[in-house]
């Protein structure tokens, strides 16, 4: 059986830069296995899965090369930049997501592709495990949860490009995976995002903690409207603004590759 395979780098409008994913559009759902050994071959940071459903819509699954995981954000980009570049008469299309209901992207005059997320703002920690803290090389000020990751906060952007994680021990923290983060020197805010337990070692670019880290530099920089820097060694640039209470996170994609796989019919 031959599918269609895009690998796209999401954030970013240079190829190398960026989050990989591998975007596979079906014509029907495969078998849970094989969507996982398909993403684990690809062995990207996630592969895309999306269906288009009865109302247009476009039903999307994520798997990592080790898990399938409830929201990425760059692997959503580089799903609608496929769908556009497939479609060149759609600017606005909707994701259907078990874990985060429905997700509007919109196709931006200026080249950029703006999703819509719920906020998923984190909270104050009764308890910091000591793992976490034994697992970042710095000792964060606060450290904050959510339902995607614990998140440390630091005073400087230099904290955050100089952690270096213990990543034994912080894939212990599992399911969570853990963001560091710190006001910017020349963006608003700046981020690093280790998932040992859920896929990897540092991804490049983590659009759905965005959801978390947006809503708590507005309010504690007093701004609606946000830039943001991924410090990975690829990085990658997201535009963030709250709105009520979803989070409008933009960027540009680029296409890397386009081919066909083969795997054993389903």
């Amino acid at each position: 059986m031959k599918l269609p395979l895009y690998q796209i780098d999401a954030f970013t409008d240079k190829v190398f830069k960026g989050n990989y994913a591998a975007v596979v559009p079906l014509e029907r759902w495969l078998p849970d296995s094989l969507m996982q050994e398909i993403a684990t071959e690809n062995n990207l940071s996630e592969t895309a899965f999306f269906v288009q459903n009865d109302d247009g819509a476009f039903d999307i699954r994520w798997f990592s090369p080790l898990t399938e995981i409830a929201f990425c954000g760059h692997a959503t980009l580089a799903s609608a930049y496929v769908i556009f570049k497939r479609n060149d008469d759609l600017d606005v299309i909707e994701f259907v997501a078990k874990a985060v209901g429905r997700l509007t992207v919109c196709r931006m005059h200026d080249g950029l592709i703006e999703m819509s997320f719920p906020q998923r703002r984190p909270e104050s920690l009764n308890e910091i495990p000591e793992n976490l803290i034994q697992g970042l090389s710095i000792r964060p000020q606060e450290v904050l949860i959510n339902q995607q990751a614990y998140v440390a906060i630091y005073e400087t952007e230099q904290e955050v490009r100089s952690v270096v994680p213990e990543l034994n021990l912080l894939s212990t923290l599992a399911p969570l995976d853990v963001v560091v983060t710190a006001r910017g020197d020349d963006h608003d805010f700046v981020s690093r995002y280790f998932w040992p337990a859920n896929g990897g070692n540092e991804d490049p670019v983590t659009g759905s903690i965005h959801a978390a880290l947006a809503p708590f530099w507005s309010e504690r920089l007093g701004k609606s409207e946000l830039v943001a820097m991924q410090v990975s060694r690829r990085s990658g640039l997201l535009h963030c603004r709250m709105q009520a209470d979803r989070v409008y996170i933009s960027g540009q994609a680029v296409q890397y590759l386009e081919g066909t796989i083969e795997v054993p019919k389903a």
